[in-house]
């Protein structure tokens, strides 16, 4: 029996098109579904259609900064995990971002580790914390979905190998349900792999 897994919502609002990008390209892979805005003034409308349950907001932009847009976020969602994101890190503006629970900061120039352990520390502290459970579910679609285009094969032809239907295949690849053991044996002989080949480095 498959099970769901919950996907975690990321919105970026950040007026760096460079910062954008990093950090969707870095949070997808990790397996987030991440939205990215440049306009802070349309983050409440944002949130108010998306369900997400963190926020990576940039303090500095122009137009409406990035504190004003938490407050407007607020009066919205009250439980959104919201981080604050800076290069010219102040006490006013910290003590702000906190009085509307802003839950951390991330600090520019950040590295990629940084990025990942203020986002997985934020996300404990609301208990949304990625179990090893789903990290194994992303690492097995991701390896499927790797070896299944090595061979150049679609999804409709790994249905036909292998008796699934092409919508359960997409759901293990994004990692949106769990395969049985036997279904990853009939996925790995479709591919014609080991099916430990399945679990990548995990």
């Amino acid at each position: 029996m498959s099970s769901a897994v919950q996907a975690i919502r990321v919105l970026v609002v950040d007026d760096d098109a460079a910062i954008r990008d990093l950090l969707e390209t870095v949070l997808r892979k990790d397996g987030y579904e991440v939205t990215t805005l440049e306009d802070p003034t349309r983050a409440d409308a944002e949130v108010r259609a998306g369900k997400f349950h963190l926020c990576l907001l940039d303090i500095m932009m122009p137009g409406q900064d990035g504190v004003e847009t938490l407050r407007k976020i607020r009066k919205i969602d009250k439980d959104l995990a919201v981080v604050m994101i800076t290069g010219y890190p102040s006490l006013d503006t910290a003590v702000q971002a906190m009085k509307l629970d802003a839950l951390d900061y991330l600090r520019k120039p950040f590295t990629v580790d940084e990025l990942r352990t203020v986002v997985e520390r934020v996300l404990k502290k609301k208990g949304l914390s990625r179990t090893p459970e789903e990290q194994l579910h992303r690492v097995i679609g991701e390896t499927i979905r790797n070896l299944r285009k090595e061979r150049s094969l679609t999804l409709k032809q790994m249905a036909k190998r292998t008796g699934l239907s092409v919508s359960l295949l997409s759901q293990i690849e994004r990692a949106e349900s769990s395969a049985s053991i036997s279904s990853l044996y009939k996925i790995a002989v479709a591919l014609d792999a080991r099916i430990q080949d399945l679990f990548g480095d995990f």
